[in-house]
């Protein structure tokens, strides 16, 4: 880190959208494009350890070409993130502990799986490239469930828990960020391996995107971990958001019981406005300043990287 940026800290962040940028706009570089929030650069410049690359599909693309373009964005993936010398791709956990002190973790996760309808065989055949991680459903509603901004507000369908039952199998995270409140609990349930990869307090901030305290400690109770984002609209109430907000609900999730299950999602290059000084992964170092100055070594390196790490899941089996 440059000067006065404090003591270098591996972060562990479970969510970003880098994939769906640059599959808008092929000309954009991982390496240092001013249009990306995560750039290569900065994971080095910013202790990066192991980011997480989400396969989202912008609801523009017609539905009949969305595992098409999750397959396109698969190949970005190793055609424009594994391809920089110190990046490697994570696909199990003796992948993450095997990497070298250069050396940064990319994992593949699935945002909403409206790409695979109701095809199992698509996802089975994602899980086939590597997706660590499966997000049941984006905002809306697909066939495996009701998404948190769908009114109607339904639980899984039959195909839904269908899904659930592989993710235990195949011991992958099943993501229940974004669902509807009723999907999340038939969700936590079923799920052997839940995590909310990007969510925050409900009870601070009432976004319906956020997780209830009920929720939040249901997802404990399964061994899972919630990643605090970055997302000001589900910091605050008000019309920005700080440090400070991040910092509450960091406390209030902890108050829950979170202590050793609390890390960092932020969902960078998945919005368009920003916490005041976290502008992209560059600004990582003013928040991690702040949490040195303010808890324990033990537990910030929890939070920045050990809860997400310990918690991922080891394989059972290959496909």
């Amino acid at each position: 880190m440059g000067a006065g940026r404090g003591i270098t800290l591996a972060i562990f962040d479970a969510h970003c959208d880098v994939l769906m940028k640059m599959f808008i706009d092929p000309d954009i570089s991982f390496l240092d494009s001013e249009k990306l929030h995560i750039t290569k650069r900065g994971l080095l410049d910013e202790g990066g350890k192991v980011q997480c690359f989400a396969i989202y599909i912008p609801e523009k693309v017609h539905p009949d070409m969305r595992f098409q373009a999750a397959l396109a964005m698969i190949d970005i993936f190793h055609e424009k993130i594994l391809s920089e010398p110190e990046m490697k791709f994570v696909k199990t956990k003796a992948d993450m502990e095997s990497l070298k002190e250069t050396e940064i973790g990319a994992i593949l996760t699935l945002e909403g799986c409206d790409c695979i309808g109701n095809d199992l065989l698509k996802l089975k055949t994602l899980l086939h490239l590597g997706v660590s991680s499966v997000g049941l459903t984006w905002n809306h509603a697909n066939l495996l469930a009701d998404g948190a901004l769908e009114t109607r507000g339904a639980g899984l369908t039959d195909f839904g828990a269908e899904v659930v039952t592989l993710l235990n199998e195949k011991a992958v995270w099943c993501d229940v960020s974004h669902l509807s409140e009723a999907a999340f609990w038939d969700t936590i349930k079923r799920a052997d391996f839940p995590i909310a990869s990007h969510s925050n307090a409900y009870s601070l901030c009432s976004n319906p995107r956020n997780l209830k305290d009920s929720q939040i400690k249901a997802l404990f109770q399964k061994n899972g971990v919630i990643g605090v984002t970055f997302v000001p609209q589900f910091l605050s109430n008000g019309n920005s958001a700080s440090i400070k907000d991040i910092l509450m609900h960091i406390d209030h999730i902890c108050s829950l019981g979170g202590e050793r299950q609390i890390g960092l999602g932020s969902d960078f290059d998945g919005i368009d406005h920003m916490v005041e000084n976290l502008t992209a992964y560059k600004d990582y170092h003013v928040l991690v300043n702040e949490l040195n100055r303010l808890y324990s070594s033990e537990f910030v390196n929890g939070l920045l990287f050990g809860n997400f790490a310990r918690h991922f899941p080891v394989k059972k089996d290959s496909f």
